[in-house]
């Protein structure tokens, strides 16, 4: 078949090229410790959008650094008994969405938290100095500082704390919080669940932000991760610093905040991935413990894969 990367088999077995950190589980027990410190605040906002079966909020809650994250929370209507949640992340630069996309689960009787990242385009707040969006570049946002810097921990970070005011809801049945998205969905999705380890299961597509220097190392520091390629132009032409910025990547590298997955796992890859590379997903994949599965799209890459959705669904909707 055609490859853009490593034959299905050695997929299978790769391990990974990025470095990881020495003080790799320190620096996120670290952080998780800062995370318990910040009170969430809820606020729930009705919003304008509303139907006969979803009650509809904008929902604001206090992320690390001082940041106000947005979320947009949809709830079955008259549904007074705990039910499930779905955590939905979205792709890199975009925002939560539309409201009436939402409302296939609502109707299923799940409640809905979908998550804007900060500095995105939503309305979650980027304390990096000004109100407002940032956009991109967010992957090296912090590269020239300490790690603790680093964007991705806060958004990391703002995952889990979406995940503890779901299940703080009076509405939630705690037993059955749930987490998915696509590309960088897909990455906040194992975040979520690596660092809020009560997610009972989790459905990944194709997820990004795995394996920088795999990304690098096939010439593939492009689209979104153009600003890798960036980076190093503008700061570090010759490449002296090449090692020590790789393994400060290592600290929001989900190939190795996956060991911390507990919930039933569903991962989509397609081989002919160009944007996130199968082998940097495999990378992640291979390091997972908990129970999982893959399913594998042989021609496709980093586009709607058919019947995705539905197999998403059907996965969180089983018990």
């Amino acid at each position: 078949m055609p490859m853009i990367d490593m034959p299905l088999a050695e997929l299978r077995q790769y391990q990974g090229t990025n470095p990881k950190p020495a003080d790799f589980d320190a620096y996120w027990d670290r952080a998780l410790t800062e995370l318990r410190s910040v009170e969430p605040m809820v606020e729930l906002v009705a919003s304008d959008f509303q139907t006969p079966q979803a009650e509809c909020f904008d929902m604001y809650y206090n992320g690390v650094r001082g940041a106000r994250i947005h979320a947009k929370y949809l709830r079955p209507r008259g549904l007074e008994q705990p039910h499930p949640a779905v955590l939905l992340f979205h792709g890199y630069s975009g925002n939560a969405g539309d409201w009436s996309d939402k409302l296939s689960y609502v109707s299923l009787g799940y409640s809905v938290l979908a998550m804007d990242c900060r500095g995105q385009g939503g309305l979650s707040e980027d304390t990096g100095g000004v109100k407002g969006t940032t956009l991109n570049g967010h992957i090296v946002r912090g590269l020239d500082d300490h790690p603790d810097q680093l964007l991705f921990r806060q958004m990391f970070l703002d995952t889990a704390q979406l995940a503890r005011v779901a299940f703080e809801l009076p509405e939630t049945d705690a037993s059955r919080v749930y987490a998915t998205g696509g590309s960088q969905g897909g990455a906040l999705t194992l975040a979520c669940a690596a660092l809020e380890p009560r997610i009972r299961k989790l459905a990944a597509v194709f997820p990004f932000l795995c394996d920088y220097k795999r990304v690098w190392e096939m010439d593939l520091a492009k689209d979104a991760y153009q600003e890798l390629r960036t980076f190093f132009r503008y700061h570090d032409p010759l490449h002296e610093r090449e090692e020590e910025i790789f393994t400060k990547l290592g600290y929001i590298d989900l190939q190795f905040l996956a060991e911390r997955i507990r919930g039933e796992v569903l991962m989509l890859v397609g081989l002919m991935d160009t944007v996130c590379p199968p082998s940097t997903q495999f990378a992640a994949y291979n390091k997972m413990t908990a129970k999982k599965q893959l399913v594998i799209y042989t021609d496709y890459g980093h586009e709607h894969l058919p019947a995705a959705n539905d197999k998403v669904m059907q996965f969180l909707l089983n018990p």
